[in-house]
């Protein structure tokens, strides 16, 4: 139950700043027919985010970013949103951010641009 509400939580954060900042215009999901999927596409493949509510994000948490890499060429980030005590970043360049750095971020206008 908490990782649904961690998701919904990342999600109303999205879309609240998409409503009082303007921040993009389209908030959206990707998945393959596998049931690989991301939990929320920004702009048409210009972000992606996951939401993961561990303390570890380990590789199998990055599936779904590292598959929308290879079928979406344009992307400009990959983002999880987790319970990790620190930022940091994959060999292949995903973000891991906890979720009160996400929050910052995103709220300062510097995370999705």
């Amino acid at each position: 139950m908490f990782g649904k509400a961690f998701e919904n939580w990342v999600c109303h954060e999205l879309s609240a700043y998409a409503q009082y900042k303007e921040g993009y215009e389209a908030l959206s999901y990707w998945r393959l027919t596998t049931g690989v999927e991301v939990d929320f596409i920004v702009d048409d493949m210009a972000f992606a985010v996951e939401a993961k509510a561990s303390t570890a994000v380990h590789a199998g948490h990055l599936k779904g970013l590292r598959e929308v890499a290879r079928d979406h060429g344009r992307l400009k980030r990959r983002i999880v949103v987790s319970l990790d005590p620190q930022p940091r970043r994959t060999e292949d360049g995903i973000e891991i951010l906890p979720y009160r750095i996400f929050c910052e971020r995103l709220w300062q206008g510097n995370l999705l641009r």
